[in-house]
């Protein structure tokens, strides 16, 4: 497949009719919609709604899966996953979703979307992935940067590496403007 995919992260704990899976879900479709796969966890919450909202829109979504998950969790795929990518181990899911990506998109969310924005940030310090954008949507990111930031540990060019959006559009729009301005 030759087309761009956007791996997205987020909260497993979103439920349908929420107002957080209503905007992965907007998140997923305005991707698709923009001619973008979509690449997540593959399972429940923010993972469905931005699986639903893409294939909604005629996308292509692809769940990173593991076995390590699933056992402790047991659930497969939500339905709206197209192409299945399955590892043994949680690390090779998030090192997959983290480098075999052309954007990203973190979605508010726990310690695992925590642990997501934080690798794919320092890969993209470090030259471990090529550049692309990394998005973090809502309030929740702002504060948590603005609590983490210090000059004398975080260079002004690494904070440069983070694109912050308030809404979906935005959010899908700093993917769109990178890859077509």
């Amino acid at each position: 497949m030759d087309r761009r995919t956007i791996s997205v992260f987020g909260s497993s704990a979103p439920q349908p009719g929420s107002a957080a899976f209503a905007e992965a879900r907007l998140v997923g479709k305005l991707l698709a919609e923009a001619g973008f796969a979509v690449a997540t966890g593959g399972y429940s919450g923010t993972m469905t709604a931005v699986s639903q909202g893409a294939c909604e829109a005629d996308g292509h979504v692809i769940g990173v899966t593991c076995n390590q998950i699933e056992r402790f969790r047991p659930l497969g795929p939500n339905q709206w996953v197209k192409e299945e990518i399955r590892y043994q181990t949680l690390r090779e899911r998030l090192l997959h979703l983290v480098t075999q990506s052309n954007g990203m998109i973190v979605l508010p969310g726990g310690i695992g979307t925590l642990s997501e924005m934080t690798l794919a940030w320092s890969f993209l310090q470090v030259g471990e992935v090529a550049p692309q954008p990394l998005v973090l949507l809502g309030p929740l990111w702002h504060q948590t940067i603005q609590a983490f930031y210090s000059p004398e540990y975080v260079r002004e060019k690494d904070m440069g590496l983070l694109l912050f959006a308030d809404d979906p559009e935005t959010a899908v729009s700093h993917i769109v403007n990178y890859y077509h301005a």
